[in-house]
């Protein structure tokens, strides 16, 4: 399901039928009589097989003029990990239009600065999430808002300032068209009401190995306490002046609570705890991927959810997933593309070094 051309959309059904959670986020299903998109999870009715599409992602939904299930939030599933390794280019552009790369420039502009033409990079879109770059970054906010509008005591105004929308004008006009309905009209009375800072949750595909994480962020001198993470926000590097708070919540989630003076600087903050955390990593593909290699085959089964440690302002050229610092490794890692970072990691936690592969490698050859 890497490619938005080759998706099966027989297997997608069978997926929807059982409701099977290991596909969440891989895809959405759009439903042709009602005009609505879901996710596989969705408990509610599922159509008739003649009555869906499936698509591989919630842009590719909303450009082909469906909306958002008010039931399933689709702004709630996890971040499609799977297309990760696939293009580094759309690697890349996603993390930037996650920051606002797309909230004041445009697509030539994106483009320059991923050093690719434009017409280059919407194709390699429409191939990898079968959307236009400025959908993607539309269908961003529009889960952004609907995040911020469920999940906190936000006012509309707030709300459009914090999700990337230029004006509260171009906010409700955007609602009134996907919706039929203003954006005030989506917020349940009965939802939690939050004091101090934008409270969001965040979903994640488990497992999740929090105690690693948290070890590896306190080595290298992040804030930690216990189970909680922190970070000050200064204007010159994020924006607005300001704290991130970060700590696991229910399975899937993770509690993040940002205090800030100027909202705008939101989807940036979002986009880097992302990063810092590894939130859209997809630990089905990478242990399946990793255990190829006889070396890594017990190691990734005995940690599935292991994580690597994001930087929290990345200057680096490609996916941090693939980056390899030990270069005695780059022969044998060769095979772990697109997860030569996970590999190493893994090596690294169980204590073998590239020395041991080689010695272990030559005996093999010996015997």
């Amino acid at each position: 399901m890497e490619n938005a051309r080759e998706l099966d959309q027989e297997a997608c059904y069978r997926a929807v039928l059982t409701r099977d959670a290991r596909f969440d986020g891989r895809f959405f299903g759009c439903v042709k009589t009602t005009g609505i998109y879901c996710r596989p999870v969705c408990p509610a009715r599922t159509p008739k097989r003649e009555n869906m599409v499936f698509v591989v992602s919630a842009a590719a939904a909303e450009e082909a003029g469906f909306r958002a299930c008010l039931r399933c939030r689709p702004e709630t599933a996890p971040d499609m990990g799977a297309w990760r390794g696939t293009s580094n280019t759309v690697s890349r552009a996603l993390a930037l239009i996650e920051a606002g790369a797309l909230d004041e420039g445009d697509v030539d502009a994106l483009a320059g600065r991923l050093g690719v033409g434009e017409r280059h990079l919407r194709r390699l879109f429409r191939q990898h999430l079968g959307a236009a770059p400025v959908s993607v970054a539309q269908t961003r906010r529009v889960l952004l808002a609907k995040a911020l509008i469920h999940q906190t005591d936000l006012s509309m105004a707030q709300v459009a300032l914090a999700s990337g929308f230029g004006s509260v004008r171009r906010f409700n006009e955007t609602f009134q068209a996907l919706y039929e309905r203003p954006p005030s009209a989506l917020r349940r009375r009965g939802e939690k009401v939050h004091e101090g800072g934008v409270r969001l949750s965040l979903p994640y595909r488990p497992p999740y190995d929090w105690d690693a994480m948290f070890a590896a962020l306190a080595v290298r001198g992040d804030a930690v306490d216990g189970r909680k993470w922190a970070r000050l926000l200064t204007r010159p590097r994020d924006g607005a002046e300001g704290s991130v708070t970060v700590e696991p919540a229910e399975a899937g989630r993770v509690a993040v609570c940002v205090e800030i003076d100027d909202l705008k600087a939101l989807p940036g903050v979002l986009a880097r705890v992302r990063r810092v955390f590894d939130l859209s990593a997809d630990p089905e593909a990478i242990g399946r991927d990793l255990a190829a290699d006889p070396a890594l085959k017990r190691l990734v089964a005995g940690r599935p959810g292991l994580r690597l440690p994001g930087a929290w302002v990345d200057e680096g050229a490609g996916p941090a997933n693939d980056r390899l610092d030990d270069e005695t490794l780059a022969a044998r890692a060769e095979s772990w593309r697109p997860w030569r970072a996970y590999g190493a990691l893994h090596l690294a936690m169980a204590g073998v070094t590239a020395a041991d592969l080689m010695e272990t490698t030559d005996a093999k050859h010996a015997a």
